[in-house]
């Protein structure tokens, strides 16, 4: 089997098995890799020799962040998620604004800002993620006596 097939039946494997947290852990890392991408490219045009195929380039990672963010927004329960979820929906909306405006106007600072909430975000989930798996373990653990 070679490397990248392996890679491949890897990730598929991580995917299936992810919890719903993880998968969301999984969707905000893809954003920001991408964002970051974006971010690196518009920087090297500004700070050195400007390389029209990099436009495009940075249009791709800016794009599919935004695809990844309108997955999320689509994927929002709001019945269940109440003000959360519509919360959620707001930043989404902001965030693909705001990516639409950076790329557009190459503007690194908008992506910038957008990361670094993303990043906030995905912080947030990693503690919930946590807590619960915690909580979780507590409670499986919990009825379990190994004094004797």
């Amino acid at each position: 089997m070679s490397y990248n097939n392996a890679l491949s039946v890897y990730q598929d494997v991580r995917i299936k098995t992810a919890s719903q947290g993880q998968l969301i852990i999984m969707l905000y890392d893809e954003i920001i890799k991408n964002i970051n991408n974006g971010i690196e490219l518009l920087e090297l045009n500004a700070n050195g020799k400007k390389d029209p195929s990099r436009i495009e380039k940075i249009n791709k990672s800016i794009l599919k962040a935004q695809e990844v963010i309108t997955e999320l927004m689509v994927s929002l329960d709001f019945e269940e998620g109440g003000e959360i979820a519509k919360n959620l929906f707001s930043l989404y909306t902001w965030f693909n604004q705001e990516l639409i405006e950076g790329n557009i106007k190459q503007d690194a600072e908008r992506l910038i800002s957008v990361r670094n909430m993303i990043t906030d975000l995905r912080s947030a989930w990693n503690e919930i993620i946590d807590r619960t798996a915690s909580d979780n373990l507590g409670k499986i653990v919990g009825g379990v006596s190994i004094e004797g």
